[in-house]
């Protein structure tokens, strides 16, 4: 099941940059797919095939469209254990009483 329309993306080919000679610097082998509605962009230039890149920005962009409509489970509040609440407040006395050592003696 295709999760967009043909009218919503906007597929260009351009000359992909990077190592590759002759042949790459020729051939628009790179795509672009652009999906309109959510402006969710995709760049495939890793093959020296069109049509292979085209293949992979098309499941990329399916890929990404299925993660944006994933539902987030909401965050359930929990509260801290009494054990947790007393290994901080003995972690905070502990570093108080480094800095109160570290003081110089006038400033008492």
């Amino acid at each position: 099941m295709k999760l967009w329309e043909e009218n919503e993306i906007e597929i260009d080919f351009f000359k992909s940059s990077g190592p590759g000679g002759q042949h790459k610097n020729t051939t628009l082998s790179a795509v672009r797919v652009r999906h309109l509605p959510t402006g969710i962009v995709v760049v495939a230039a890793d093959s020296r095939s069109q049509h292979r890149n085209k293949e992979r920005a098309l499941e990329e962009l399916e890929r990404r469209l299925r993660k944006r409509m994933e539902r987030k489970k909401p965050r359930v509040a929990t509260r801290a254990s009494k054990a947790s609440k007393e290994r901080r407040l003995i972690a905070k006395k502990v570093r108080g009483e480094r800095l109160r050592v570290r003081r110089i003696k006038g400033e008492d």
